[in-house]
């Protein structure tokens, strides 16, 4: 079978792997207090430009967006998100279960826009409401868009008129930063973002995220948010060295790229065969819209994601490219179809 469902299905990069085996028997202190998590600590924050920022390594995204967002939100506070983001869809009402009721805004693109987000503080404006606090987004976005400097600037500047909390969930991070139009580094983001993630699992990571937190009100106590909810792991090494790998000579952004790269050759090679896109191709996801019973036939030869019924006879599926991917296994794809 052709592999194209996800970019998490394969266990580590090669150089990640090879350095968790050679520390293997190494006595590491637990609780992420060990000195590899120490390292990859102060690389990070030298990277972002910000020495006093909070660095923390969870296992999971999902584990991720529901520690930040509890541990920053109080009771009454809510999180604005588009209908398509992942706390919205595909974490099972994670946030929810903390008491955090969603406001969700319908996108052409995925993507969070400042009048959205504008419209949303405006409605709720009695004490009988929830209150908006934090902004919800994802970059990459789930249709596989990728935001610019200048939204994300837009996006902070309403956060500031709003009294909003900025906060992105960076699962596909890797793969924003590798694509074509971003023009912006991981400085960037810290400068304005108040707190949000490095994904490793999608980008070559055995497992872990990086969360790293810049606003200063929601670094106090944040430890004792994760022991709460069990995201505070005693193996804590095994995530600050596999992040040191990707993070020290680029290696991540590289593996970005990469997916990114074979995204677009994958894109342009669909629709060169006179197929249409459910979304444009920015990214390492490809949505094309193929007829039912070609969606059978090619369930037969390759696995991939059932994305959505048109209830015209077509659907469209989900393709994508991983760190681990081929330009080969791009060309037998587009060869099948």
């Amino acid at each position: 079978m052709l592999f194209l469902k996800n970019d998490y299905s394969v266990c580590a990069h090669p150089a990640v792997l090879d350095e968790i085996v050679k520390n293997n028997l190494v006595y590491s202190d637990s609780y992420c207090n060990d000195e590899r998590c120490e390292k990859t600590a102060a690389m990070v924050r030298e990277q972002i430009g910000d020495p006093d920022a909070a660095i923390h390594y969870i296992i999971g995204g999902t584990l991720v967006n529901k520690t930040c967002l509890a541990a920053f939100l109080k009771p009454y506070e809510a999180v604005i998100t588009t209908v398509e983001g992942h706390i919205a869809v595909h974490e099972t009402g994670a946030v929810e279960a903390t008491g955090h009721r969603l406001l969700e805004v319908p996108t052409d693109d995925g993507k969070l826009d400042p009048e959205a987000v504008d419209r949303v503080c405006a409605i709720h404006n009695m004490d009988q409401m929830v209150v908006p606090r934090i902004i919800y987004i994802t970059n990459t976005t789930e249709p596989g868009t990728v935001y610019t400097l200048a939204e994300l600037e837009a996006l902070r500047e309403c956060c500031d008129r709003n009294d909003l909390l900025m906060y992105m969930d960076g699962a596909r991070l890797a793969m924003a930063l590798g694509a074509e139009k971003c023009d912006y580094d991981l400085s960037d983001i810290a400068r304005l973002c108040d707190a949000f993630y490095i994904g490793g699992g999608k980008c070559g990571a055995l497992a872990g995220e990086l969360v790293v937190i810049t606003n200063d009100e929601l670094k106090p106590f944040f430890r004792q948010n994760m022991r709460q909810n069990g995201a505070l792991f005693a193996k804590g090494m095994i995530v600050g060295m596999q992040f040191d790998v990707l993070l020290r000579d680029g290696l991540y952004q590289e593996l970005g790229r990469h997916c990114d790269e074979l995204g677009k050759k994958l894109a342009d090679g669909i629709k060169a065969k006179g197929y249409k896109l459910a979304h444009e191709q920015e990214s390492n996801m490809v949505f094309p819209i193929f007829t039912n019973e070609m969606v059978a036939e090619l369930e037969k030869k390759v696995m991939f994601e059932d994305w959505e019924d048109n209830f015209d006879g077509t659907r469209v599926i989900r393709l994508v490219t991983s760190w681990v991917s081929t330009e080969d296994e791009v060309n037998e794809f587009l060869d099948m179809i």
